[in-house]
């Protein structure tokens, strides 16, 4: 059976071992990407497009269901209501 100090050797010349393998496999993976984008002519946007293309998290704009007739201030009707509407009757404030 082997000390622990030669097992901790081991590990080092291990860690070694797969941080070499690592480099190497890296460079054979670019060299491949680089290979394939020249044979192709690809550009970083088809490689990678940007996330402009997720409409799901927009939310269409709500139109004003009320408006402030001194400041002409409006409110969609969603949320916490604006001061000048709180404790009031909505029906005065209703955009036609």
């Amino acid at each position: 059976m082997s000390t622990y100090k030669e097992l901790l050797k081991q590990r080092e010349v291990l860690e070694q071992q797969i941080k070499d393998a690592r480099q190497h496999e890296i460079a054979q993976a670019v060299a491949q990407v680089r290979g394939l984008v020249a044979e192709f002519g690809l550009t970083a946007q088809d490689v990678f497009p940007s996330g402009k293309a997720r409409t799901s998290t927009v939310h269409a704009k709500v139109a004003a269901k009320y408006r402030n007739p001194t400041t002409g201030a409006t409110w969609t009707g969603r949320g916490k209501p604006p001061k000048w509407i709180q404790g009031q009757d909505r029906a005065k404030f209703v955009i036609i």
